[in-house]
C-alpha cells in the first residue's frame, strides 16, 4: 500500500526480519573476512590467529552497536518496539532466551561505552570492543601493549571495514513508512 509520498508501509515487526536477516548474512558472509583484516594486520608482531568460525563476540558487537543506533531514527516508543521485535527474532535465530540475550546486548552496550569513553561514536567502539573480546593487546609491539592502548592504524583500519556492518537505517526510512 503506497501513502500520499509514494512511500510502501511496513510494519515495525516486518522492520525487525529484515534488519535481523540481512545482519545475519553480513556477520555470515564478512566475519571471515574481518578475522583475516585482523590476522594479517602488520601492526601486529604475532597474528591474533582468529578463527574463522569465533564469530560469536564479533556478532554480540555487531548486534549491540546496530541496536545502539535505533532510537536516532525513531521516536521514543518505536525504537523500543523495534528493538523487542529484534532481540525476538535474534533469540529465536540462536535459540536463546529473549531475556538472556537482552542482557547479553546490555553488557556488550556497556562494555563498549567503557572502552571508547569519552567519545560516542559507536563504530569506534565497535572497534575497540573487538580489540579487547579478542586480546588483541597482547599481539601488538611492547609500545601499544605498554599503552594498554591499540595502535590507531589497525584501530581505523578496523573501522573502516565495521562501517560494512552498520544497518543503514536512512535507507529504510526513505523506501517505507515504518507503522
Amino acid at each position: 500500500m503506497l501513502t500520499l509520498f509514494g512511500k510502501k508501509k511496513i510494519s515495525e515487526k516486518q522492520v525487525a526480519n529484515v534488519f535481523v536477516n540481512a545482519i545475519q548474512v553480513l556477520i555470515d558472509e564478512g566475519f571471515e573476512d574481518v578475522a583475516g583484516l585482523i590476522n594479517d594486520s602488520p601492526e601486529f608482531v604475532k597474528p591474533p590467529n582468529i578463527e574463522s568460525d569465533d564469530s560469536g563476540p564479533f556478532t554480540m558487537i555487531v548486534l549491540a552497536g546496530n541496536i545502539k543506533m535505533i532510537p536516532r531514527f525513531y521516536d521514543a516508543g518505536q525504537d523500543k518496539r523495534i528493538t523487542e521485535h529484534v532481540l525476538e527474532k535474534f533469540a529465536e535465530l540462536y535459540e536463546i532466551d529473549k531475556m538472556k540475550l537482552a542482557q547479553m546486548v546490555s553488557d556488550t552496550r556497556k562494555f563498549m561505552s567503557r572502552k571508547n569513553h569519552p567519545s560516542k561514536n559507536v563504530i569506534n567502539g565497535m572497534a575497540r570492543a573487538i580489540f579487547c573480546r579478542y586480546e588483541l593487546n597482547k599481539h601488538q609491539e611492547e609500545y601499544f601493549k605498554n599503552l594498554q592502548s591499540p595502535n590507531p592504524i589497525f584501530i581505523q583500519r578496523l573501522k573502516d571495514a565495521l562501517e560494512n556492518f552498520m544497518w543503514d537505517w536512512n535507507a529504510i526510512n526513505e523506501k517505507y513508512k515504518v507503522i
